[in-house]
């Protein structure tokens, strides 16, 4: 009795390649995109190598997951302690919250968009955001106590800021290596435009064969007639 397969999509078999050739970098397959096609290509240089930065494809996904953990339990702490805080107090709280909800999804976004399509500018923009917005407020959050920090705080503040350290240094290691592939290109590029341009004549020159003369011997001028 012949048993039929369900094919693999083909969404979830080049993100099983991109994984794969995140990991493995020296054991390229014929699934990812860069080898698809004729098999004698596998002698020529890989011109497209993913460098895709897996530690930190796996930060953020457990980060989506974790956000809005942290976010109903910090709603939770800042409900109870509300009353009791001074007025300054209260309003810096509030914005620092609404700053972290609402640069998270941007910042994710761009660390997604960045690390998959290989995109320096948005992976930056990522790194900026972690460093300059998020980490900030949050080291004012696990800091300062007058805020009244409350066990629960300090432990999800804890994680998060694991996180975003992490991030921060996986995302660092990334852009080094794209910016060097990126820069590899370029003079790869600038490389095969030298050489497009200089010219294909291949006929022998001239100059071995002064005068045009012939190498093949030539008949005497008086013709012998039997």
């Amino acid at each position: 009795m012949p048993v039929y397969y369900t094919p693999i999509p083909q969404n979830l078999r080049l993100g099983l390649a991109y994984a794969s050739g995140s990991v493995f970098t020296h054991n390229r397959t014929f699934d990812d995109g860069d080898a698809q096609g004729d098999k004698r290509k596998v002698g020529k240089v890989n011109q497209t190598e993913i460098v895709s930065h897996l530690p930190l494809q796996m930060l953020l996904y457990f980060n989506v997951f974790f956000f809005p953990f942290w976010w109903m339990s910090e709603v939770v702490m800042l409900e109870l302690k509300f009353g009791i805080l001074p007025g300054h107090y209260q309003g810096v709280l509030v914005t620092g919250m609404i700053l972290i909800t609402g640069f998270e999804g941007l910042r994710l976004y761009l660390g997604y968009v960045g690390n998959l399509k290989e995109k320096v500018p948005e992976l930056a923009g990522f790194w900026l955001l972690t460093f300059l917005f998020q980490l900030p407020v949050l080291l004012f959050f696990l800091t300062d106590e007058g805020i009244i920090i409350l066990p629960l705080e300090r432990a999800v503040h804890s994680i998060y800021l694991i996180f975003l350290l992490s991030e921060l240094l996986a995302a660092l290691l990334a852009l080094r290596v794209m910016s060097r592939k990126l820069t590899l290109q370029f003079h790869v590029r600038q490389f095969r435009e030298v050489q497009c341009v200089q010219p294909t004549d291949t006929s022998p020159p001239d100059t071995y064969l002064p005068y045009r003369r012939s190498v093949f011997p030539m008949p005497s001028a008086k013709v012998i007639h039997v």
